[in-house]
């Protein structure tokens, strides 16, 4: 199936909304010119970045934890198109920005690496709630354009053919198809 470059970010939407899920392209990947202007790293790029660095993520929020074992320290995972991200939020920030954590579907991080061997972390300082972004991605185009095939027509309109000018159909019978019927 084709998609017309005005529904892409649309259809994304929608996919989501109705399955969780896309085979389309990430809803982040429509945002990504606007985060990296606001300095916004890929979650790639977050989780390869050396132990200590400051930097902020954004992403989808896909996970929030928060077992009674960790003494009120929240774990979260967010995705961009990139991969996956590991936040933890100590007790002071989770007070601080309770709301937004729980009720965020997209989040900016602001905060320092934290690597522990293969471990690594993003250690929250400060959040944003990006949802607003992440709604707008609806009305947000595609760049590419997309190749039109002959299943177009609901797009694009049926071409003003004269239907006495197409070719006259013609009635081939298959012998192997006729027998099957008759059995």
């Amino acid at each position: 199936m084709r998609t017309r470059p005005d529904l892409a970010g649309r259809e994304v939407v929608e996919d989501y909304g109705h399955v969780g899920l896309t085979l389309r392209s990430h809803p982040v990947s429509f945002l990504r010119a606007d985060l990296r202007r606001r300095r916004i790293v890929t979650c790639q790029e977050a989780m390869q970045a050396r132990d200590k660095r400051w930097l902020e993520a954004a992403g989808l929020v896909l996970v929030r934890q928060r077992p009674g074992s960790a003494k009120g320290v929240m774990f979260l995972t967010m995705e961009d198109e990139t991969g996956a991200t590991n936040i933890v939020v100590w007790v002071k920030v989770f007070e601080r920005f309770r709301r937004l954590l729980l009720s965020s579907s997209m989040l900016g991080v602001r905060g320092r690496i934290q690597r522990e061997g293969e471990v690594v972390h993003l250690v929250a300082h400060e959040l944003t709630d990006l949802s607003g972004e992440l709604a707008s991605v609806r009305n947000r185009e595609v760049p590419v354009p997309l190749p039109h095939g002959r299943g177009d027509e609901a797009y694009h309109g049926v071409p003003d053919i004269d239907p006495r000018s197409l070719p006259i159909g013609r009635n081939i019978v298959d012998p192997t198809i006729t027998s099957i019927v008759s059995r």
